[in-house]
């Protein structure tokens, strides 16, 4: 008999920002099948998500991955909040997405600042004022320039042994500063990927005394702020090959920017000023190959006969990827199409 360790992972009812809750139960021969992760229940009242005289919620298990960071046999599974009756939770994102049959698929691009708790500042600045202007830190190598490089590396390998569908890291821009992207098909898997692996993000940096800071401006003045870049498309988008439908899905933004930005993350009038490629806030635009822009048209799409995909760059660093999804593709079906597609 093996006695597995199930990490039960949830968000709580924090505001304006969600965080990770986890607790472990112990389980006997464990499959490591979804359809053998049972349900649970937690103490909602110390997650701001229940009151302390009706606090039992319930953990509705979605994913199960293993856990390669566990001494011994460990899963870690991702739940679903729900009241006492079963229904979704007001806390639960994922349960808004219209995706069930899994036709749209998403690209994120999770940027996040290696964090020090002794100064307050990302890693690699110094106590006193600041490092040199960013411009040397993008992609880059070398002391002085990436910091933290074993951290990312140690969280990458996790994550590709857990099964996650990590498709690449990189430094960015200001120092300290690292990102990770991961692609599914199906905005509820690709939501469910990027939570776990900020769970194993966090947990990583926990191990090396260090914070992840997930905060889409963490460095006031002329520094890069931290994105979540949602790189999506449906089967219309990934076939059409025309530039008029993908204007026409383009165009049903607009006359949405609070509805998106109310879920694209806390403080995001920081980061979305019009500069360090962003647009602002209060504006919308799209173009080809054009990173200052609300909505990218990748390069590859245009040159594939416009089939392919788009990419929204204004969701921050700190958004619910579910929450993001869910207005994406709720935008999309809104779209006016030509009477040809």
């Amino acid at each position: 008999m093996t006695k597995c360790k199930l990490e039960y992972v949830w968000l709580d009812g924090y505001q304006p920002t969600q965080t990770l809750r986890s607790k472990t139960k112990i389980e006997d021969d464990f499959s490591g099948n979804i359809e053998d992760a049972k349900m649970w229940s937690f103490d909602g009242s110390s997650t701001e998500q229940a009151t302390g005289g009706k606090s039992d919620l319930l953990l509705k298990p979605v994913k199960v991955i293993p856990d390669p960071g566990r001494i011994g046999t460990g899963f870690l599974v991702m739940c679903e909040v729900l009241n006492s009756d079963g229904t979704p939770h007001k806390t639960n994102g994922r349960s808004t997405i219209a995706d069930d049959d899994g036709d749209f698929w998403f690209g994120f691009e999770q940027e996040y600042t290696l964090w020090d708790p002794e100064t307050q500042k990302p890693l690699g600045f110094p106590e006193q004022g600041y490092p040199a202007p960013q411009g040397p830190y993008y992609c880059s190598v070398g002391g002085g320039r990436a910091v933290g490089r074993d951290i990312v590396e140690e969280h990458l390998e996790i994550c590709l042994q857990a099964g996650l569908n990590v498709e690449g890291i990189n430094a960015e821009v200001m120092l300290g500063q690292w990102e990770f992207q991961i692609f599914a098909k199906g905005a509820r898997d690709a939501g469910d990927q990027i939570w776990l692996a900020r769970y194993l993000l966090d947990r990583t940096a926990e191990k090396h005394g260090l914070e992840i800071n997930y905060h889409c401006k963490p460095v006031k003045g002329d520094w890069n702020g931290s994105g979540m870049h949602a790189n999506f498309s449906n089967s219309l988008l990934r076939t059409c090959g025309s530039q008029e439908i993908y204007e026409a899905v383009c165009q049903a933004f607009e006359p949405r920017i609070k509805e998106h930005i109310d879920v694209y993350g806390a403080d995001n009038d920081q980061r979305l000023t019009g500069l360090h490629e962003t647009q602002s806030i209060d504006k919308f635009s799209y173009g080809v190959s054009d990173r200052g822009a609300s909505i990218r048209i990748p390069i590859f799409t245009v040159e594939h006969g416009w089939k392919g995909w788009l990419e929204d760059r204004r969701p921050a660093s700190n958004a619910d990827p579910y929450m993001v999804a869910s207005a994406i593709i709720a935008t999309v079906k809104s779209a006016k199409l030509p009477v040809t597609a």
